[in-house]
């Protein structure tokens, strides 16, 4: 038998080398492509979606119902008084259309995905939503807004800085709780990140404040001559 030259048998060696360090990461790719198909869906929980949900109407609803608190001026009755008016619905549904329009049209142009989902497993069980603008999110931060900005437009230039506590109640600090409990509970409910939904929460207080405030301006709390709680 020829005697095998050493050139040829490393050239042997490294060829069997090379395809041993092949198969090795065939298998290595396969198991990790497996075990990524195999990875769970992300667990959002129904639960607090429903709350926040439910909190988020509630804040819009308690904005919309609140009456406009002033005090009265001198040449009409002086004192504390309560209004509402009919023309209330105009801030509150220019926000809820906002809020229909975030969860049609403007999540799937931000394309914000939720977490634990990416471009690659959009579509998938549990990555079926975007989380960024969070609607529920809007929704309650921007009726929190809303409400601030008519306490202030009520307490500064309706009521000359007098501060009614009934009215920073019902406009502020509820509104306020209800927002914050649902932005806690959509990132509890690992439904958006942290930073989508407060991001979210910024940018909404911001319009509804501005709607808020300027729809405070414009309506002057009291009923013309009738003096009835209710305006139409």
């Amino acid at each position: 038998m020829a005697p095998v030259s050493r050139g040829k048998l490393g050239m042997k060696t490294l060829h069997v080398g090379l395809g041993a360090i092949t198969v090795a990461l065939g298998v290595c790719l396969t198991e990790a492509s497996a075990f990524a198909q195999a990875a769970p869906p992300p667990e959002r929980s129904d639960s607090w979606s429903q709350a926040t949900n439910i909190t988020a109407v509630s804040a819009m609803g308690l904005v919309l119902v609140m009456p406009r608190v002033f005090y009265s001026d001198p040449e009409v009755t002086v004192g504390w008084k309560a209004r509402w008016h009919l023309s209330a619905l105009a801030p509150t549904m220019t926000l809820a259309t906002v809020a229909l329009l975030n969860e049609q049209v403007l999540k799937e142009k931000f394309k914000g995905y939720q977490p634990g989902c990416s471009e690659e497993t959009f579509g998938n069980p549990g990555c079926t939503g975007y989380g960024m603008f969070s609607t529920p999110t809007f929704a309650a931060f921007s009726a929190f807004g809303q409400g601030a900005g008519v306490f202030l437009v009520d307490t500064l230039k309706w009521s000359g800085g007098r501060f009614n506590f009934g009215g920073f109640v019902g406009n502020v600090a509820a509104p306020a709780v209800l927002a914050v409990i649902t932005g806690v509970g959509r990132t509890s409910g690992n439904w958006e990140e942290g930073g989508q939904v407060w991001g979210t929460a910024a940018l909404s207080f911001a319009v509804g404040m501005g709607i808020g405030t300027l729809y405070g301006a414009m309506q002057r709390p009291e009923c013309g001559y009738t003096g009835s709680l209710i305006c139409w």
